[in-house]
């Protein structure tokens, strides 16, 4: 490979259609939108993921979805990392957060895994928590016993009615992140919220 410098923003969440509308799969719907937008397709598939190269903001960046699952997120991303040779800090992984309120952003990097079965993977697969996160807010049910229906679920009426915009405000925090860099984009985004 050149020595090029790439960035990766890979967007979590389960394969195939029965899960694809689901709140666990908020990641792959934010990285669909920022292919949209850059009028690109995930059009290669390599190490369990797909994914797509493009530019954005003058800088060569991989949109990727890893195809093995949420809880085995890290794999895939591990092996892509190291094959194009992007520095784990030059990845921006987009995932559902229970934490926070529906469509509540925010930006963190080389933080705790928060419970989250993807980014405790991606953790134990690079053997560092220092990457960038952009939280996207599902809310939570409320009670434990409730929390795998409510990721696998569907939005609700009102959620859906919002969707699109908390979509378009998490693709914009990435393009924020690659344009602005991390911590410029943390003050933004995270003071919104």
């Amino acid at each position: 490979m050149s020595s090029k410098h790439f960035k990766l923003i890979a967007g979590l969440g389960n394969p195939g259609e029965t899960y694809s509308r689901t709140r666990h799969n908020i990641g792959f719907l934010v990285v669909q939108a920022i292919a949209e937008k850059a009028k690109t397709d995930f059009n290669k598939t390599r190490f369990d993921a797909t994914y797509s190269r493009t530019t954005l903001h003058g800088q060569d960046v991989f949109l990727v979805k890893p195809l093995s699952y949420m809880n085995r997120s890290g794999p895939p991303l591990r092996q892509l990392t190291a094959y194009f040779k992007i520095p784990v800090f030059d990845m921006i992984v987009v995932h559902d957060d229970m934490d926070l309120t529906f469509g509540t952003l925010k930006i963190v990097q080389d933080r705790g895994t928060g419970g989250h079965n993807g980014i405790k993977s991606i953790v134990e697969a690079f053997g560092t928590r220092n990457f960038i996160r952009v939280r996207v807010g599902v809310g939570h049910p409320g009670i434990q016993n409730r929390v795998t229906g409510h990721v696998l679920g569907g939005f609700t009426p009102a959620e859906q009615a919002g969707l699109d915009k908390v979509i378009q405000d998490a693709a914009a925090a990435c393009d924020l992140i690659l344009s602005s860099g991390v911590v410029r984009a943390m003050n933004q985004v995270n003071a919104r919220s």
